[in-house]
């Protein structure tokens, strides 16, 4: 057990080690843009990924948002139940995020997709839905990027497909962002 602990941890190290900062940073400055423009962000993800984007949406709009003057506009789409079974049994569960970007999304709001494989057809969907109506579209991916690499405008790839290893640095790129505004690094 030991040595296996230790392989995982050494293999999360150089994913961790992999994180692409500028990326990273593109995002917080276009999270910034958002705040200031008073755009709309919308995230969302399956299994891990969506409890991921519950996280980022409350971490962005509580914890940041508690440090600047004005209050970042964010939603988690995988967080009404009662919606995404509506839309998954009437139409499919390809639909469930596009639905409510039909009903809420503008130009210039921001889509950011979570999917380590990248091939959530709901996501990639999503995204696509998105970028053609003038949303900014981030994904976060694992290695292997899949059709999301190729939908979004801004790809932050982690070195890493394991899905563990790779929603953990995604939780960790959402607090790196979030920690930005939170210490002041971001600006304002």
């Amino acid at each position: 057990m030991k040595e296996w602990l230790e392989a995982y941890l050494e293999a999360f190290r150089r994913t961790v080690d992999a994180v692409p900062a500028e990326q990273v940073a593109a995002l917080v400055r276009l999270l910034k843009d958002a705040l200031d423009r008073e755009a709309q962000v919308f995230v969302f993800g399956n299994g891990g990924s969506a409890a991921n984007a519950s996280h980022f949406a409350v971490d962005l709009g509580k914890g940041a948002s508690d440090k600047l003057p004005r209050r970042f506009k964010v939603l988690s789409l995988a967080d009404n139940v009662s919606w995404l079974t509506a839309l998954a049994n009437d139409y499919a569960y390809e639909e469930v995020f596009v639905g409510q970007l039909q009903n809420y999304a503008r130009p210039g709001d921001v889509a950011i997709a979570l999917s380590v494989s990248g091939n959530s057809p709901n996501c990639v969907k999503a995204v696509e839905w998105a970028r053609e109506r003038g949303l900014k579209t981030v994904a976060l991916v694992g290695a292997r990027g899949g059709r999301l690499a190729e939908a979004a405008e801004l790809v932050i790839r982690t070195a890493d497909g394991h899905y563990g290893r790779a929603e953990d640095a995604h939780m960790l790129i959402l607090h790196l962002v979030c920690y930005a505004f939170m210490e002041g690094a971001a600006g304002g």
